[in-house]
């Protein structure tokens, strides 16, 4: 039995295990352990490590996933205990995972991110579910309610004016769309890989009902301080016609041309309200972050934002001309 090696407390008894290495902390401080009952039999140990989620990640596992193909850890033991100060999961040790950016490693996530999609959420609506952000529609909100505060940081971080004027136009006529679908809700590039021909993907306590972009832009476009990786026009375009051919092909409704320039927007939005956050952690000097990770993030973000703005405004033709 696993919970011996758990005390009371929802801590690891290092009296009864053989050593044990820290794999990261969570945002509220604590921290996800691998340990040793011996020298050749590991496992990894997690308690609550975002106060927000807690109970969502042990509801995940009970109530959505054992439908699901093999792309998840397996969970291998847990507290009895829903407190949220002792409260922990015990999982198989999958070895070590390196989160390294690869295209085609993104592409095969494709079809089983439209194969969750597809899936019933009649009986998820009463679900206490949420994101780890706000939905697009408030993030859009709350830049239109700041927007001279957001343009002026966007001219001093060297985004063209016109872009700005552009983009803040387009977000005042053109709504997101609000169909929800079951999203992983936080597919960066440190929460998925392949580990021996297997592909995983991690942490699934963000699972909610959002917009199918929301899970795309997190594959695609969302950066990370401790993930850094380099997309390209290239790679974001063949992941989308992915994504759409796949979800054509299993009987989604959706105008390729639209899906498209409701991404770029959509991706565009988010950059900007990530960039915000970035900028503001490095003025503050006070993030959880190294300075060094936030300007690579923040110089990520700006590529995205500039990526994306370009095939709205300049590339595709996906409006017929920019604001003069």
């Amino acid at each position: 039995m696993l919970k011996q090696y758990v005390l009371p407390d929802g801590t690891l008894d290092g009296q009864r295990i053989w050593k044990k290495e820290t794999l990261y902390t969570g945002m509220n401080g604590r921290h996800v352990e691998r340990f040793y009952v011996s020298p050749d039999q590991s496992y990894i140990f997690k308690p609550l490590t975002n106060d927000g989620q807690a109970g969502k990640e042990r509801w995940v596992y009970e109530h959505l996933l054992p439908s699901f193909p093999p792309l998840y850890p397996k969970l291998l033991s847990k507290s009895d205990s829903l407190d949220p100060d002792t409260s922990w999961m015990i999982f198989e040790d999958l070895g070590t995972i390196r989160h390294v950016y690869d295209n085609e490693l993104a592409l095969s996530i494709i079809p089983h991110m439209v194969w969750w999609h597809r899936q019933p959420t009649e009986g998820l609506r009463q679900v206490p579910l949420k994101g780890p952000k706000p939905p697009i529609q408030d993030i859009a909100a709350n830049l239109r309610a700041r927007q001279a505060e957001a343009e002026a940081a966007l001219l001093s971080l060297g985004v063209p004016q016109l872009t700005v004027r552009s983009l803040f136009d387009l977000l005042e006529r053109l709504p997101f769309t609000e169909a929800d679908v079951l999203c992983h809700g936080d597919l960066h590039l440190g929460n998925y890989t392949r580990v021996h021909g297997r592909l995983i993907v991690l942490d699934w306590e963000h699972a909610h009902l959002n917009s199918r972009l929301w899970d795309l832009y997190h594959l695609i476009d969302m950066s990370h301080p401790l993930f850094p990786k380099r997309m390209t026009s290239r790679g974001r375009s063949r992941l989308l016609e992915a994504y759409i051919d796949q979800a054509l092909q299993s009987g989604a409704v959706l105008h390729p041309h639209n899906f498209k320039r409701e991404y770029y927007l959509f991706a565009a939005v988010f950059s900007i309200w990530m960039l915000l956050l970035i900028h503001s952690d490095l003025e503050q000097g006070h993030s959880v972050w190294p300075e060094e990770a936030l300007r690579t993030q923040l110089r990520e973000t700006m590529d995205s934002l500039t990526q994306c703005a370009d095939e709205l405004f300049y590339n595709n033709n996906y409006e017929n001309k920019v604001v003069q």
